[in-house]
């Protein structure tokens, strides 16, 4: 009997546990982390991020995209990003249509700009192949490295300040006017009113570090309308709306057009940089980064983001793009992708929750796109502003994309002013070869075009 003692040990339940297939998958002793510690972090990461569940599909249906449709392709979009960001990069980083792209896509390519949803989708397919091909290649850190400081920080901020314009339109707070251009809306009508009244509860709720701010926010408002007779009420869940309308819809021969350079570019720039950023910040908190400075998987974590564009033009949805509400999940102590593909079995889930999406009002996501615009903002705090050659650059870029209802045209007359400032003051060592390549195609684009 003393001979077996060994031999019962081994049938004890807690060593195979943690040496099971989770164990296996996403090495979590090595990070310090339990599969109970994980599952909470996903379900935190993604209630902050779950807004786009509702905001994204109204976005895209001012578009022309069947809403139903961009709602299922926005759950398995996201889905798919998780699971891939989870299983292939270990990162425990969430992933869904990016805010601020998706406001591009239809209301400059779209909207502005005059070209199908299927011929913006080609762009978005082709932005995201070559973000593949950039990850896989040394051209991505040389141009990551020759793109400036600040025009990086710019880029972010302007996209906000376009989301920022577009909610507030959305809302009716702006409303057009022959002699100024814009002016207040009607703060008496129930949609402005009720749309200040989100941003304001957002803002409040965050302030308080309160769970789940935007979404509470959201169907808050949502319950207020429905209260007042504005919303009708479709039920909560039901089978999946079909993806047909949108499935491989993406027109990618339209894209082989020379004005369309800049939406490509556009799609390609903003994404890389708010990519970049995200996942570099996320590492920090999550302990990622090695001893030596070098962090953990970062072009497996690049490969997943960039892959996850491309399948997401396919199913019918702007740049998907890693969220950076993937700090609370790991605040909450996510540090491996177990975190990540949580949130994607729960984007799956959500997909049977269309009825609910559907009620949403706009007035009580533009309430969200404000307050997320507001966030964008935060990166022009880290602009040189004593140096006049690196913040008047930033401020053009910033200031002219919602003033030109175009992240491309922000980002084109952005760039063409940092390189003659810097020509022109004697500081041409401080522009790169690519940063002259970019400008003269950029002024091409607004002679020819």
């Amino acid at each position: 009997m003393e001979s077996r003692k060994p031999n019962a040990r081994t049938l004890d339940l807690s060593p195979p546990l943690r040496s099971g297939w989770l164990e296996r998958i996403f090495k979590l002793s090595l990070h310090g982390t339990t599969v109970k510690t994980e599952l909470i972090a996903g379900l935190t990461t993604f209630i902050t991020m779950a807004y786009i569940i509702f905001v994204n599909p109204n976005i895209m249906a001012d578009a022309g995209i069947d809403h139903g449709a961009a709602f299922v392709a926005t759950c398995i979009a996201a889905a798919l990003g998780c699971l891939l960001m989870g299983l292939y990069a270990n990162w425990p980083v969430g992933l869904a249509p990016g805010m601020g792209l998706n406001a591009f896509f239809t209301y400059t390519v779209v909207g502005t700009m005059g070209y199908h949803w299927e011929t913006a989708l080609g762009a978005v397919f082709v932005s995201g192949v070559l973000f593949m091909v950039l990850t896989l290649s040394r051209v991505r850190e040389w141009l990551l490295n020759s793109i400036p400081v600040s025009l990086r920080f710019a880029m972010g901020a302007g996209v906000g300040l376009f989301l920022g314009l577009i909610g507030l339109k959305t809302a009716g707070i702006i409303v057009d006017s022959p002699a100024t251009l814009i002016k207040l809306g009607s703060l008496r009508e129930p949609g402005p009113l009720l749309a200040a009244v989100c941003f304001l509860m957002i803002a409040v709720l965050s302030y308080h570090r309160v769970f789940g701010a935007i979404l509470i926010s959201i169907i808050a408002v949502t319950l207020a309308g429905w209260g007042l007779g504005l919303v009708q009420y479709n039920g909560v869940m039901s089978t999946p709306p079909s993806l047909a309308p949108t499935w491989m819809a993406m027109d990618v021969a339209g894209v082989f057009n020379v004005s369309m350079i800049s939406v490509v570019l556009a799609f390609l720039f903003v994404h890389m940089f708010d990519t970049a950023g995200t996942l570099m910040g996320v590492a920090q908190r999550a302990g990622l980064v090695k001893t030596d400075g070098k962090i953990e998987n970062l072009s497996r974590a690049l490969k997943a983001d960039s892959a996850s564009s491309v399948f997401g033009a396919m199913v019918g949805v702007p740049p998907v793009t890693s969220y950076v509400e993937s700090a609370a999940g790991v605040a909450a102590g996510g540090r491996t992708g177990l975190t990540a593909v949580t949130v994607g079995v729960l984007f799956i889930a959500a997909m049977f929750f269309a009825p609910l999406a559907g009620m949403i009002p706009a007035y009580a996501t533009a309430g969200a796109l404000i307050y997320v615009a507001m966030l964008m903002m935060g990166g022009m705090a880290h602009i040189e502003w004593d140096e006049a050659t690196d913040s008047i650059p930033a401020i053009v870029t910033a200031i002219m994309m919602p003033l030109t209802f175009s992240v491309a045209d922000g980002i084109a007359l952005g760039f063409i002013t940092y390189v003659v400032l810097k020509a022109c003051t004697g500081k041409r060592k401080d522009i790169s070869v690519s940063l002259w390549v970019l400008c003269g195609i950029f002024i091409a684009k607004f002679i020819f075009l």
